[in-house]
């Protein structure tokens, strides 16, 4: 990586700066936030002593802030530009983006389905939704459940990986029973 492609404090609180400053979304390199990522990783990694960790947590903390800042502007004026510069959108950028237009095509779908009479459809979409699979990490011990979708699932034990039907794990997530897995790299 060039020595102008690196990213540190002083130059991520720069471009937050110039970010929110400028109404239109800056050109950043394809690759901004996979090297911001880099920057923030390799931080938690070293390890000080004393003063030293104290002023590297200061530092993880305003890289967070700061990270967070500059995604919920950058967020904030696309949703506001109707004709932004696509190609200044940076492709994680993108993938948020791909599921608020997921969320708007499945609103219109249920409007359109209420309003059109198709209740069938709605039951349908309600119980598939209900059995889709989910991966969830389990942080107690679970005696056997009978699934939404009726099968049994189980016994677990703590920290076992199970995929099950959304309406069990999410009622499991809501008790602190189970976590949702999200897959990362």
């Amino acid at each position: 990586m060039s020595e102008e492609n690196q990213i540190n404090i002083n130059s991520l609180h720069h471009t937050v700066l110039l970010e929110t400053e400028d109404e239109n979304l800056l050109e950043l390199t394809p690759n901004y936030y996979r090297t911001l990522s880099d920057f923030i990783g390799n931080l938690k990694k070293q390890e000080f002593d004393g003063i030293e960790s104290k002023i590297k947590d200061t530092m993880i903390e305003m890289a967070t802030e700061l990270t967070s800042l500059l995604i919920n502007i950058r967020l904030d004026k696309i949703s506001r530009e109707e004709d932004y510069d696509i190609g200044f959108l940076l492709d994680e950028e993108k993938f948020i983006l791909d599921s608020q237009e997921d969320q708007q095509e499945r609103t219109e779908m249920i409007l359109s389905a209420t309003l059109n009479g198709k209740s069938k459809f709605l039951e349908s979409l309600a119980q598939n939704h209900k059995t889709k699979k989910v991966v969830i990490r389990f942080l107690n011990e679970v005696d056997e459940i009978v699934g939404a979708d009726f099968e049994k699932y189980g016994p677990f034990k703590t920290e076992d990986i199970a995929t099950i039907p959304y309406e069990n794990a999410q009622a499991l997530i809501a008790k602190n029973v189970a976590t949702k897995v999200h897959l990362e790299d």
